[in-house]
């Protein structure tokens, strides 16, 4: 490695190559992630580039490859949990393949078919390679079906709602489906492990508040919650809420207790909510009701979301990986560019690939009480 250089010139390729001793062939697919490329060749030529100070040109690059090396995102519900995740770990895996990632943001219920299909010509017009799109209501899941695309897609979404995913699939056009993906999170096991834990503590009577609908994760959850009621001998009540903010859910709670205590019904034993939030309401609604949690009625919620440990008592919730949510949705979309091979799931269903979800089991949920 004698390589003489003018030191107020930029390093090229070729130089990179000499110092080397490869061809510049060789130090191209180096820098393109080339799995072609043996390690001890990979070492010396990335030696190269970090004595010479080399940056590789990302225009030279795509001429040479006809690709930008850039991944466009459109997502929808910035302000759910685990969104930001997401898209982190999304950036994550781009940035560990040198790549770019362009993100737009849209209204997960008020976006329409053309301003998501102009936001995608826009991604075009930027040539990237890849679309990664995170769609978690049924309106923005259906527009990013109906959008006709030639490049690679990958759909982040749950696998129930309005829109089934066989309709969905009937969409998209022969080519569209060739060059799509869907991952989630299973919802629908993550409620039976719910429903199968408070049994195994005792509860047979729960009240179920059921996330707004048009969210597809809202609607697996509710559609897993029932099949699991049933299956553990749970016999369930359900609150539909039309949000999924804290204040409603006190007040149905609120209306709730009320119902019941003019009725002289017994209450629930339990009471498990679509997220957090919720579970948040429902604790202060018991709270001003003399209610103790869990030693009165158990509660569990679901996300995770910070500062829920920190409740008193602590919540019992569910913690979706959304971490290797993004991780997988951006393998995909590496898998689909044919730069990756086959992505491992735990589950799959519908066609989508699944994410586990891991209950949480926290100081909320108790035995049922002895009265």
């Amino acid at each position: 490695m004698n390589a003489q250089r003018n030191p107020q010139k930029r390093p090229s390729m070729f130089e990179v190559a000499e110092m080397a001793g490869v061809s510049h062939q060789t130090v191209s697919r180096v820098i393109n992630h080339s799995s072609e490329v043996s390690d001890e060749t990979r070492t010396r030529v990335q030696r190269a580039i970090d004595m010479l100070g080399y940056r590789p040109s990302n225009s030279a690059r795509t001429l040479a490859s006809k690709r930008s090396r850039t991944v466009g995102l459109i997502a929808g519900g910035l302000s759910a949990p685990g969104t930001v995740s997401t898209i982190a770990a999304v950036e994550s895996v781009v940035r560990s393949r040198g790549m770019f990632l362009a993100v737009s943001m849209m209204h997960e219920a008020r976006c329409t078919q053309r301003e998501f299909e102009n936001i995608c010509r826009t991604f075009e017009e930027q040539n990237v390679d890849a679309f990664i799109f995170l769609t978690p209501t049924d309106i923005m899941f259906s527009d990013a079906c109906r959008t006709r695309l030639s490049k690679a897609r990958v759909l982040v979404t749950s696998t129930h709602g309005n829109l089934s995913m066989s309709r969905a699939g009937g969409l998209m056009d022969a080519e569209g489906r060739r060059h799509t993906a869907i991952v989630g999170i299973d919802h629908w096991d993550a409620m039976r492990d719910v429903a199968r834990l408070i049994a195994r503590f005792g509860h047979r009577s729960a009240l179920y508040f059921a996330g707004p609908l048009q969210w597809r994760n809202a609607a697996t959850r509710l559609l897993g919650w029932r099949k699991g009621s049933v299956a553990f001998r749970i016999q369930s009540k359900e609150i539909q809420c039309s949000s999924w903010d804290s204040s409603e859910a006190y007040a149905r709670m609120n209306h709730e207790l009320e119902t019941l205590g003019s009725l002289g019904a017994q209450k629930p034993t339990v009471i498990v909510t679509a997220n957090d939030a919720q579970a948040i309401g429902v604790a202060r609604a018991l709270h001003e009701h003399g209610l103790r949690i869990p030693q009165d009625v158990s509660l569990v919620g679901f996300d995770d979301m910070t500062g829920v440990n920190d409740m008193w008592p602590p919540l019992t919730t569910v913690r979706p990986d959304f971490q290797g949510l993004g991780t997988a949705a951006m393998r995909e979309a590496l898998r689909l560019l044919g730069e990756g091979g086959e992505t491992t799931f735990v589950a799959n269903a519908h066609g989508a690939g699944l994410i586990p979800a891991e209950v949480i089991q926290r100081h909320s949920l108790g035995p049922v009480p002895r009265f």
